[in-house]
């Protein structure tokens, strides 16, 4: 049983076993090297037997990836939020604490395994082990998620993130109080050079890749704030990173956070994917989502207003 996955690029001069390590995370270097040397990946049509070759826009590269202990995909009856729904369409509100496609450790309970239940069509679009994924969100963060249900769905969508005419816009809450009241945050992230499971601001010269967050203060909560977010890349944890970076990491963030505690019992980071903007597949209508903020987000602003009035 393989392992597939189709990707198109959208930024040209990296590469090849960079860009691929950026985009499959759970993929060592090493390994991914490995399949190019195996013949395992095709570049635009072809089989790419070279590690050094550069892509460019609009470039497309195919993945099979020999699984040793391949996933069984099954339905389960996983409750599902729906925001958005039509025959090509699905939007979510994720939960914390939902894995949105199977890995190793979480084999089954993912998101991926309650859409299976939902849209029994779905296996084979845009990859066998993430069926109609077109971007991610971490396990504890929360919001609005878009699913593809045909296969020009997918195309159509991933064209849009990697295109960044779809919007993503994230509240999150983060310790300090930033001086301005608005920034921009321009620093390259990639893996970090110790710890495969996080990632780091590393240079572009270094194997990183462009990573742009737009924020705007929504809300100042004493020695906490609260941060409307829009990002003109999605690179992984890029949030995250970028605020620790600046020295307000977002709260209750167990990999880049200060490990304070707030009071509140958070199930994860403070942080929440609050609107989708992006254009339907086939009609090219303008579709616009909001996801009700999740019930801990909503209680520690309760709770750090209450200390402000107090």
């Amino acid at each position: 049983m393989l392992t597939e996955f189709s990707l198109l690029v959208a930024q040209t001069g990296e590469r090849l076993d960079r860009y691929l390590a950026e985009e499959l995370p759970d993929l060592s270097r090493s390994r991914i090297q490995q399949l190019i040397e195996q013949g395992k990946v095709q570049l635009n049509g072809n089989v790419c037997t070279t590690k050094k070759i550069n892509v460019k826009v609009g470039d497309r590269i195919f993945v099979d990836i020999p699984a040793a202990q391949p996933l069984e995909l099954q339905p389960q009856d996983i409750p599902l939020d729906i925001l958005y729904e039509d025959d090509q369409l699905l939007i979510l509100n994720k939960p914390a604490g939902l894995v949105v496609h199977p890995a190793p450790g979480h084999a089954d309970g993912t998101l991926v395994n309650a859409l299976l239940a939902h849209c029994p069509n779905l296996p084979g679009i845009g990859g066998v082990q993430r069926p109609g994924i077109v971007h991610r969100l971490d396990k504890d963060t929360t919001g609005a998620i878009a699913i593809a249900k045909t296969d020009i769905a997918y195309q159509q969508l991933q064209a849009q993130m990697q295109a960044k005419t779809a919007r993503r816009e994230y509240l999150g809450v983060v310790y300090g109080a930033p001086k301005t009241e608005s920034g921009i945050i321009d620093l390259s992230i990639g893996r970090h050079p110790q710890d495969r499971k996080k990632m780091a601001i590393v240079p572009i010269e270094q194997g990183g890749r462009s990573a742009i967050t737009h924020w705007q203060i929504r809300e100042r909560l004493g020695n906490y704030t609260l941060i409307h977010f829009q990002l003109e890349t999605g690179r992984t944890h890029q949030i995250r990173v970028h605020s620790a970076k600046i020295g307000h990491p977002i709260v209750g963030d167990p990999v880049y956070g200060s490990g304070r505690s707030v009071g509140v019992n958070l199930s994860g980071q403070a942080l929440h994917a609050w609107r989708l903007k992006l254009q339907h597949p086939l009609s090219g209508n303008d579709i616009q989502v909001t996801a009700p903020l999740p019930q801990t987000l909503t209680r520690l602003l309760e709770v750090l207003r209450r200390r402000i009035d107090g």
